[in-house]
């Protein structure tokens, strides 16, 4: 079994998308569940994570309406709201597993987390305001997980933030998003790179990533995605080590708190969902079997598609 614990769906001319810049022209079209289902069929994969890409609730409320393979919406609530938990609320109630419909039929997703796109946001610091913390209070009251889309500049407020809501569920999204493309190129052949350790010494870009990536890994409530590190190599990823990235992704974290997600269709500006998934295999081909279920499938569940029960 396989989980891709975060892709993205959307329609561009339902609502807009900010980020959508010139740079990334390509995206600025539907990508829809259709598109995902071909994909998702080929590469044997048996449920999804969609994961929100934009600040409206009306995104948050589409992506519940979506059919299989999506099995949980990481979605968008406004964390500063005074409402923030009626919101929740709302968005919870009557969604996938608990809603009505023909016996036998498919529920469809439900809401499993909430994320705010806190790299955009011009205060690094945004993601430790009081009234932020006090909206991911309300996300972990509910039962929900909280992704952390943040990369060095936002650290120190993300490390706050986890430490200000201990009983909160976190999830690193995309490693933490290390500048892979600042790395020099290699031509030695990936299959040769040796398997690395974690406490090797520290050299290049890579230096604040790995002391990054400790801290993080110090919180037990801190699980991690490696998704997104083809896109952060850029378009000649395949002269980048972004296999190395991906072993010590999961050597910082275990593979226990290790989740793989493709990124689509953000992936496809560098490479195809096949090449995506097939690469991550390839980097931790050492894995054990059992290693590799929980990379490939069990963390993701045990994070996002058990049933944990809200606060009370």
């Amino acid at each position: 079994m396989i989980i891709d614990a975060h892709h993205h769906l959307w329609d561009p001319s339902d609502r807009p998308y900010p980020w959508m810049d010139d740079s990334v022209a390509p995206l600025r079209r539907r990508f829809d569940t259709d598109d995902l289902r071909a994909l998702t069929r080929a590469a044997g994969i048996d449920r999804t994570i969609v994961v929100q890409a934009a600040h409206d609730p009306g995104e948050t409320e589409w992506l519940l309406t979506q059919p299989a393979p999506v099995a949980g919406v990481v979605g968008w609530v406004d964390l500063t709201a005074p409402d923030v938990a009626d919101r929740l609320a709302t968005l919870t109630e009557g969604a996938g597993s608990d809603s009505a419909g023909p016996r036998g039929a498919d529920p469809g997703p439900r809401l499993v987390g909430i994320r705010h796109q806190a790299h955009d946001e011009p205060d690094p610091g945004w993601l430790a305001r009081p009234e932020v913390v006090r909206g991911v209070r309300a996300v972990a009251a509910a039962g929900l997980a909280f992704d952390l889309l943040v990369r060095s500049r936002e650290h120190a407020a993300a490390l706050a933030l986890v430490d200000a809501v201990p009983d909160g569920r976190f999830v690193l999204d995309h490693a933490g998003k290390p500048s892979i493309a600042g790395e020099p190129k290699t031509t030695r052949p990936r299959a040769a790179e040796p398997r690395t350790t974690v406490d090797h010494p520290e050299r290049g870009p890579a230096d604040a990533w790995r002391s990054r990536m400790r801290d993080l890994a110090a919180r037990p409530n801190v699980v991690v995605k490696a998704s997104g590190l083809l896109t952060e190599a850029g378009p000649d990823w395949r002269e980048r080590p972004v296999h190395r990235y991906i072993r010590e992704t999961v050597e910082h974290f275990g593979p226990d708190r290790t989740m793989w997600g493709s990124d689509w269709p953000v992936s496809t500006l560098v490479a195809d969902h096949a090449t995506v998934l097939a690469t991550t295999e390839a980097a931790l081909a050492d894995l054990s079997p059992t290693e590799r279920d929980a990379v490939f499938a069990g963390t993701a569940a045990s994070t996002y598609l058990v049933e944990h029960p809200s606060q009370t």
